[in-house]
Parts: structure tokens; sequence; C-alpha cells
């Protein structure tokens, strides 16, 4: 077995899996001891070697073994581990009148002045707008003291961290982050930060992952080259590009004829001499495992000839007059309701200039389609051969 520590307060090493070697049952009334040995399984010939005896006050290695050894499940823990602590261990049991050392089975401890990086993995595949689960996963040598994760991710999250046992009865911190991810987030990096403390400061370790999002066709764009309206028999080339992952399988180039799409050609480009008949509007969809995108039309124009026009535009044409026409409708109707409620007598002439003279400064009136002046030669009003008189020299309004 190999263990991993780092240089701080404790270190455990779990004893249940050495224990169970020992085929015989333990009497709970009789006192078990765990004797710690460095590198040399032999007790007798290397006194020195013994780092660690539970029955003792004092040991080399500070420590101390929790759990119960008769039932074979107990912890060895270390404190103020140091990078001199790395080396191979055996476990000597000692129950009168029972003494034994496993000498077939070690234990290899590797103390280091800097932590081990977490590991994230990702539950099933990354899809667009699918929701999916990332976990962190970092050692915790020392269970009272476990390591604290954290998250960076390019869209909102909420973690859920827990501390868990694993199959060799070590520790380790489990971080899971559920989020849905979009295209956008396609190579876009997340990192889990572990940080541990050691002593009175901290140690930090990090693992960074590349997004990998999968996603259809987004983006599909079709261009001409050239641009501007061309002469029959010139080459003219039409290209599709889209992003996707994985990449686009097929693109398949459209024609609109009437009101309706009609494939033309497939491929990323689409090149053609141009005739009469290719004229028009056309399209592209681009297409992958997962779906397909659609690009928005281009015109093809052709010099010297009328270039087909979109039904929509006759379509938006014939509204815009029609309502047009409702609303001079709906205007001429009310100036015939207003005009027809003046007093009789009044025809259109009458009114408009009737107006006028009202606030004219010369001061005319209008009487039956005839100006009359008020000056000085202004004949009597009973004297109606005067008054035909000017009207016929004046003239009428």
């Amino acid at each position: 077995m190999k263990s991993f520590g780092l240089i701080g307060p404790t270190f455990n090493i779990s004893l249940k899996w050495i224990l169970l070697r020992f085929c015989y049952t333990f009497r709970s009334t009789i006192l078990t001891s765990g004797v710690w040995i460095k590198e040399i399984p032999y007790f007798d010939l290397h006194p020195d070697n013994v780092i660690f005896n539970s029955s003792k006050m004092v040991s080399r290695y500070q420590g101390k073994i929790t759990g119960n050894m008769s039932q074979k499940n107990c912890t060895t823990v270390f404190f103020n581990v140091t990078t001199n602590y790395t080396n191979k261990y055996f476990l000597r049991i000692e129950r009168q009148p029972f003494l034994a050392t496993d000498i077939r089975k070690s234990v290899n401890i590797v103390v280091r002045d800097f932590p081990s990086s977490p590991i994230i993995t990702v539950s099933g595949e990354v899809k667009d707008g699918t929701p999916v689960s990332l976990n962190c996963s970092a050692v915790a040598p020392c269970p009272k003291h476990p390591p604290e994760l954290t998250w960076t991710l390019p869209t909102q999250f909420t973690p859920e961290n827990q501390l868990q046992e694993n199959s060799d009865q070590t520790k380790s911190v489990l971080s899971t982050v559920t989020f849905t991810p979009s295209y956008l987030h396609h190579e876009k990096n997340i990192t889990c930060t572990a940080v541990y403390p050691v002593g009175t400061s901290n140690n930090t370790a990090e693992h960074n992952m590349m997004l990998n999002v999968s996603f259809s066709p987004k983006d599909t764009l079709a261009s001409i080259s050239p641009a501007d309206p061309v002469l029959v028999g010139t080459c003219v080339n039409l290209t599709c590009s889209s992003t996707a992952n994985p990449p686009v399988t097929n693109f398949t180039w459209f024609k609109i004829s009437g009101d309706k799409p009609i494939q033309v050609a497939s491929g990323h480009s689409y090149s053609l001499i141009v005739t009469v008949g290719d004229g028009g509007l056309y399209f592209c969809e681009a297409r992958n495992s997962h779906g397909c995108g659609k690009s928005k039309e281009v015109q093809l124009a052709i010099k010297g000839h009328e270039e087909p026009v979109n039904p929509k535009v006759f379509e938006i044409v014939g509204k815009t007059l029609g309502l047009i026409f409702l609303f001079s409708l709906i205007v001429f109707s009310a100036w015939r309701r207003r005009t027809s409620r003046l007093p009789s007598g009044f025809d259109m002439t009458d009114r408009s200039q009737g107006l006028v003279g009202m606030n004219s400064p010369v001061g005319t009136v209008c009487s039956n389609q005839a100006t009359v002046s008020r000056g000085n030669q202004e004949p009597p009003l009973n004297n109606l051969d005067g008054l035909h008189a000017q009207v016929n020299k004046r003239g009428a309004c």
C-alpha cells in the first residue's frame, strides 16, 4: 500500500486492511497494542526502527491509534508530519501472548511539501443546453483538516461538497457542480482549486480543464464572390461557413424558386458559370451529428437583366398602399361631414373666400359669388343697377 501525505498537522493510515491478515479472533478483554516499525520489519534486531508504540506514553513519532483494533477497524494518526517521514513502514501487533509483525505487507508513505492536484471528472458528454455534472476530488490526508475546494466556471453554479471514504480506507473531499453548458462555453477553461491548511498558512493546488461542448452548427453564413451584379458568363463562387462541434459533415446549397427552396449543390463551396436563369436568392445548410444550421439568403444579381423580386416585397407594398387608401378615405369622409353642416346658400367657393374676407384688412365680404367693396364709391344697397355695374366691372370671386 502506498500513501501520500502533506507536511502539516496530521496524517492518517488505516489499519483495517492489515489487521484482516491475522486469522484469529482477538479477545476484547485483552489490551491490544499497535507498533509501527520503519524500513526493516525485524523488531528484535532493529529496536531503533520502532517509531511508534501505542502502549508507550512517548514515541519518536507523535501520534495515536483511533478506533478498535479488536474489531480490526482502526486508524493511526501522525502529527506534525515532515518530509523525513517518507519511508516504508511495517505494523506489529502485540497482544499477550501473541506478538507478530506482518513482514509481507507494508505501507509506503511519501510526504510532500506541496499538495497533489485535485482531479476533475465529467459525468457524461457535455452538450449544448443539456445539464451536466462536474466532479472534483482531492485527497484529505488529515480528515480533521480537509482541503477546501472551489470552482471557477464560465457560468453560474452551486457546488456540493462532502468528505468521503475511498476503497482503500483513505479520505478525500468531493465537490460536485451541475450546470447547463452553452455552445459559447466550448473551449473555455474551468478550474478546481484545493486549499490545504498547513500550520498557520495554506498550500494551494489546482486542476485546469478545457470544456469540450458538443453542439449543432451555429452562426451559419453564406457569402458570394463577387458580391456585385455580374455579367452572364462570369464565374461566381458561393461559400458556406459554420461553427460546430463535432465539425460540419455536410453542406447543402438551395436556390429559391418561386416560394420554395430547391437543392442545387452540396459541399462547402458552390461555383457556377452564370446564365440568365441563375439569378436569384441562395442559402446554405450545415449539418453534423447534433443537428443543422441555416444561413440567411444572398442575392446573385445579373447585369442587364431584371432581378427577381422577393414575393414578400409585393405583399408589403400592397398592404402599405391599402392602409394609405383607407386613411385617405377616412379623412375625406370626415371633411365631407363637416362641410355639410354650413348654412344654405354657401357653396365651396363662398365658404373659403368668406372666411378670408372676414379677416382681411380691406374688409371684403362675399354674397352670392359677388365681391362688394365698402370704399367711398359703395352704392346704396337698394340701388340694384349700380350694384350690378360694379359686379360686372370687378368680376366674380
